[in-house]
C-alpha cells in the first residue's frame, strides 16, 4: 500500500438523512444486489462488522462486475498494474456500497481497506442498536454515538467516511502547497454529486494555514468525531529514502502524487496539529481520530497526549493483507470510556508502554447452589451503595451504576456520617444531582462449573477508581457465594 493523501473527516450531529432517491446509483444497486443491503438493523451491523474480514473472491467479483472481469484472470489480480488496483477499488465500492466513482490516473487510489479505520471508530454497534441508546452505557464502547450504519457514504481522497443515519460527513481538504489541489477537490465534488450524496457530504476546500478542524467556519457547535489519514512523510527525500531501504518493491502499485504523500512534519506533524487544535476545541468534538503508518509515530503521539494530561485515549492496529500494518489513535475530553478491546487494540504497543488504562476486569467464583440467590445478593450489595443511579436487570444478569465518588470505601462512609452530624437543618439539600465520577457496568456470566462476575468502566477519568471498585466487587461476590454455602449447610 502506498503512502496516503491528507484529509480530515468530521461527522456532525443532526437529523436522520433522507434515503437516496429511487434513481440514485445506491437505490439501483440495492435492487440489483439485495444481499448487499440487508433489511434489519442487526443484519446491517453484522454485515458491516464482517466486511473484508476475509480477502475478497476475485473470481466472484468478476462474475458480478464485467469491468473487474476485464482486469483479472480467474482469482488472480496484478497488483503492480495501477489500472487493476483502481478497478478493484471501484468494483468493491460499487458492489458492497452501491457507489460509482471515477478516479484520475495521476492521483492516489484510496484502498477500500481504509474501512478498518471506520469500523474501529464505530466499533461494536450491535449492542447499541439493540438497546436504542446513544451513550456508551448502551454499547460495548464504540467511539462515536449513533452508529446506525446504512452504508459507507464517503470515500474520497484519504479516508472512508462513515455515513450515519444522524450524521453528515465532511471531507476537509487543504488546497495547495503539498495539500489537496483544486483538481482533487473537483473530482471529490463530482463523485459526491454523481452518487446523489450532496445532502450528506460537503467537500470543503482549505488553505494550508487554515484550521484542520474548522467547526466555526462550518457553523458547527459540536461534532461526533474527526477522522484523518495523513501522508506518512515530511519530505520527498524521506519518501525516497524509505523506498530505497525496502528489500523488495511494493506489493501494490502506487498512483499518488508527491503532494498526496508528503506534508510538513509528516504524519506526526499533522496529528500534532490536530492535537493542538483539540486543546482549544475540547469536548466540542467527541473523539479525535487518525490513522498512522509507523508504530514510532503512535509512540510519540501517545507521549504527547500524556504530556497534556489526556487520559481518555485509544490505540489499535490494522493488519491489511498478509504483511501491511497500520495503527490508529483516538482521544477525547469527554468522560465516556471505550471498551477495552477498542481502546487497547494493539499487541505491538504492549512493549512500548503506550496502552491506555484497562477498562475491564473479571473474576470467577465457584458455582453457587442457588444462582438466583447469588444474583440477588450481589445486585443488592451494589444497589445498597450511595449511588447516583443503579439499574439492575435481573433477567439479563447485568446492571449499570453511576457513582459520585468511591462510595464503597470506608472513607466515604465516615465522611457522610460527619456531614450528617454537622448538617444545618435550616440549609436543606438543593436536590441537584451530583456529578458522576465513576460509571460502570456489572455483568454475571453463568457456566456449567463456575460463575464469572465482570465489570466494565464506562464513565470517568480516574483509573484508580476502577481498581478500588474491583476490590469491593470481589469482596461482594465472595460474600454472596459464602452466604449461599452457609444456607445450603
Amino acid at each position: 500500500m502506498g503512502p496516503k493523501r491528507r484529509a480530515s473527516v468530521a461527522a456532525s450531529k443532526g437529523d436522520a438523512s433522507p434515503r437516496p432517491s429511487d434513481r440514485s446509483p445506491a437505490a439501483g444497486h440495492a435492487r440489483a444486489y439485495p444481499d448487499a443491503h440487508p433489511t434489519t438493523l442487526e443484519a446491517k451491523d453484522r454485515r458491516f462488522r464482517d466486511l473484508y474480514s476475509t480477502p475478497p473472491d476475485f473470481k466472484d467479483l468478476g462474475r458480478r462486475d464485467p469491468d473487474f472481469a476485464a482486469v483479472t484472470k480467474g482469482r488472480e489480480l496484478d497488483f503492480c498494474d495501477p489500472g487493476s488496483v483502481v478497478q478493484l477499488t471501484k468494483t468493491l465500492l460499487k458492489l458492497d456500497f452501491g457507489l460509482r466513482i471515477e478516479l484520475p490516473g495521476d492521483r492516489l487510489c484510496p484502498p477500500v481497506s481504509r474501512i478498518h479505520l471506520v469500523k474501529w471508530t464505530a466499533a461494536d454497534r450491535a449492542e447499541r442498536s439493540r438497546t436504542g441508546t446513544t451513550t456508551s452505557y448502551g454499547s460495548r464502547g464504540c467511539l462515536t454515538p449513533r452508529p446506525t450504519v446504512r452504508r459507507v457514504n464517503g470515500w474520497l481522497d484519504l479516508t472512508l467516511a462513515l455515513g450515519q443515519a444522524a450524521s453528515t460527513p465532511f471531507l476537509v481538504a487543504p488546497s495547495d502547497r503539498g495539500h489537496i489541489d483544486a483538481e482533487s477537490l473537483e473530482w471529490a465534488r463530482k463523485n459526491v454529486s454523481s452518487n446523489d450524496l450532496g445532502h450528506r457530504i460537503n467537500v470543503v476546500g482549505r488553505r494550508p494555514d487554515d484550521a484542520l478542524i474548522p467547526l466555526d467556519d462550518l457553523g458547527l457547535d459540536t461534532i461526533d468525531f474527526t477522522m484523518a489519514n495523513p501522508p506518512f512523510y515530511k519530505s520527498e527525500e524521506e519518501l525516497l529514502q524509505s523506498a530505497r531501504q525496502k528489500s523488495r518493491p511494493p506489493f501494490t502499485a502506487c498512483t499518488g502524487s508527491t503532494s498526496e504523500m508528503v506534508t510538513e512534519g509528516g504524519e506526526v506533524g499533522f496529528v500534532n496539529r490536530m492535537l493542538e487544535e483539540s486543546l482549544l476545541l475540547g469536548d466540542r468534538v467527541q473523539w479525535y481520530t487518525s490513522m498512522v503508518g509507523f508504530l514510532s509515530s503512535l509512540t510519540h503521539l501517545v507521549s504527547k497526549l500524556r504530556e497534556h494530561g489526556i487520559s481518555n485515549f485509544a490505540v489499535t492496529e490494522f493488519l491489511q493483507g498478509n504483511k501491511t500494518r497500520r495503527w490508529a489513535i483516538a482521544w477525547s475530553f469527554k468522560p465516556m470510556r471505550p471498551a477495552q478491546d477498542v481502546a487497547r487494540g494493539t499487541r505491538a504497543a504492549m512493549s512500548k508502554n503506550i496502552l491506555p488504562a484497562a477498562t475491564e476486569f473479571g473474576m470467577a467464583v465457584p458455582i453457587p447452589k442457588r444462582i438466583g440467590d447469588f444474583v440477588d445478593r450481589l445486585g443488592g450489595a451494589v444497589g445498597a451503595l450511595d449511588l447516583i443511579s443503579w439499574d439492575w436487570d435481573r433477567e439479563a444478569l447485568e446492571g449499570t451504576g453511576r457513582a459520585p465518588d468511591k462510595v464503597w470505601a470506608r472513607a466515604w462512609r465516615r465522611r457522610k456520617k460527619r456531614e450528617a452530624r454537622t448538617e444545618d437543618a435550616d440549609n436543606p439539600s438543593t436536590g441537584v444531582e451530583p456529578e458522576c465520577a465513576f460509571g460502570f457496568k456489572v455483568k454475571i456470566l453463568v457456566a456449567t462449573d463456575q460463575v464469572s462476575v465482570c465489570c466494565r468502566w464506562v464513565e470517568g477519568f480516574d483509573a484508580v477508581m476502577l481498581e478500588s471498585f474491583q476490590g469491593f466487587l470481589k469482596a461482594a461476590a465472595r460474600s454472596a457465594g459464602s452466604e449461599d454455602e452457609a444456607q445450603a449447610t
